[in-house]
């Protein structure tokens, strides 16, 4: 439903469509999504029109690639140990 609402705003009908759900099992599904902050819902008659909040996602994203070099660093050392054995600094 996030990459749906990526592109641009839906209705909990049209987002519940592709994934072969009742609009009800949708609608629990977006609560969830608002609860978690990264989709906001407007009411217009009868008709709910959600769109997604980036906001959240770019906090993550931030946190996450503070780890992206750490994990870089360790896979690129990893990579040298398994090409060339013999050159583990802590092998005795």
């Amino acid at each position: 439903m996030l990459k749906q609402l990526a592109r641009s705003e839906h209705t909990v009908s049209e987002l519940a469509a592709p994934h072969e759900m009742s609009l009800a099992a949708a609608s629990k599904h977006i609560q969830t999504l608002e609860r978690a902050g990264l989709v906001k819902r407007t009411v217009r008659g009868r008709i709910h029109y959600c769109r997604i909040d980036p906001r959240p996602l770019a906090r993550a994203d931030d946190w996450l690639r503070g780890y992206e070099q750490l994990w870089d660093t360790r896979i690129e050392r990893l990579t040298e140990l398994l090409r060339h054995p013999d050159n583990d600094p802590s092998t005795p």
